[in-house]
């Protein structure tokens, strides 16, 4: 029997919580692919980046694979994973929906003192600071419409022409399809219509 859904190497993107590694582990699980989140390769302990040739040398090796879903947005290694990627989601949601989505992740997160990639947790106070280069919130709004018209853009160069593209501009869109493919999807975040 043909899978509903033939992609093996599958890249989810989209702004700040916009459910990226959620959807992601849901196909890694449905289809039975290796699921990398970019944010486990990128973050060491205490908030500190990686320097840019150890992140590209860790997704150069759990790309190795060849069936792969991967979630996550940066540009320092899209070449890497964009080149021999077959499908790119985009969760490109309305602003209000990611606004509200981030408050409540972290505050979840603030109150569950979750652990991320091993060693960092999420401070809520942080992110209030929306003046702060620390802030998700500033994050959000300094990413939010640079990638509308960025992302555009890289379907349009050769490297990236092989790529199919299915874009969903609300939840209730990805939640449509994956209903339709038979994929069992309760988002973590209520969400505002």
């Amino acid at each position: 029997m043909t899978h509903p859904f033939p992609y093996k190497r599958i890249v989810v993107i989209g702004t700040t919580s916009s459910g990226k590694s959620t959807l992601g582990k849901l196909l890694s699980e449905e289809l039975k692919l290796d699921f990398i989140e970019l944010d486990a390769l990128h973050w060491e302990p205490n908030w500190k980046e990686a320097e840019d040739e150890v992140f590209r040398e860790r997704v150069r090796l759990a790309i190795k694979s060849n069936t792969w879903v991967v979630a996550g947005n940066y540009r320092v290694v899209r070449d890497l994973i964009w080149t021999q990627a077959q499908i790119v989601i985009w969760l490109d949601y309305p602003l209000h929906i990611l606004l509200w989505r981030l408050l409540w992740r972290t505050i979840q997160r603030n109150f569950s003192q979750e652990l991320l990639w091993g060693t960092n947790r999420d401070k809520f106070w942080k992110h209030l600071k929306v003046w702060s280069e620390e802030s998700l919130i500033n994050w959000l709004f300094k990413t939010y419409w640079r990638r509308k018209r960025e992302i555009p853009v890289f379907f349009t160069q050769p490297q990236y022409e092989h790529l199919q593209l299915l874009r969903f501009k609300h939840p209730r869109e990805t939640e449509k399809w994956l209903k339709s493919m038979g994929y069992a999807y309760t988002p973590l975040t209520p969400a505002p219509s």
